[in-house]
């Protein structure tokens, strides 16, 4: 039980771990827990469209695909340039004394090959919250989030998450709670 109880605590340092690229992108912050967070719902999603594949194994690499980073931090495009980490070492101490470890373990290792539908998805996954969170600075006025954007979707694989990535591309990000009505925003 006190190797389960760890692991929930260390699982909690991904609600105080910051992503770092919004430092370069000049504008946003999430912490990887609110990626990990959109990034399985996306992956449900995702999942459900694309049909016979495992939706439990998506949503479960889509929970545990950043859980190294509370023990090596965010890593951004430019930091993984210089910066080598030894993630499997992390992932191994990281379950070392969980009876289920090596289940974590090995969807990890499928997610990081990518080369099965449900790793695919996954992926697609990671990118598409990223993607929505460029579209929310890019409708905010960050100019620089359009090249981040179209390299991001250089990234998707599957049809479903290219579809849904041009979407959120024509999307403004407030048009869900932002109805353009006078009626609600003047009269009582």
């Amino acid at each position: 039980m006190r190797g389960l109880v760890n692991f929930l605590f260390e699982a909690g340092m991904l609600k105080k771990t910051p992503r770092t690229g919004y430092q370069f992108l000049g504008s946003g912050s999430e912490s990887v827990a609110d990626h990990s967070f959109r990034t399985t719902i996306i992956g449900y999603i995702l999942s459900l469209e694309k049909g016979e594949v495992d939706t439990l194994k998506v949503l479960l690499m889509c929970v545990f695909h950043d859980i190294a980073e509370a023990r090596t931090g965010d890593r951004n495009y430019l930091n993984k340039r210089y910066v080598k980490v030894d993630e499997e070492l992390a992932i191994s101490d990281l379950t070392k004394n969980l009876d289920f470890g090596d289940k974590i373990t090995s969807l990890l290792k499928e997610f990081n090959m990518g080369e099965t539908m449900e790793a695919k998805i996954a992926r697609d996954a990671d990118q598409l919250d990223l993607i929505l969170e460029l579209k929310e600075q890019l409708d905010l006025g960050n100019r620089y989030a359009s090249e981040w954007l179209r390299y991001s979707m250089e990234r998707l694989k599957t049809e479903e998450a290219k579809k849904l990535a041009d979407e959120i591309l024509k999307t403004d990000s407030t048009e869900w709670w932002f109805e353009k009505k006078r009626s609600l925003w003047v009269d009582d």
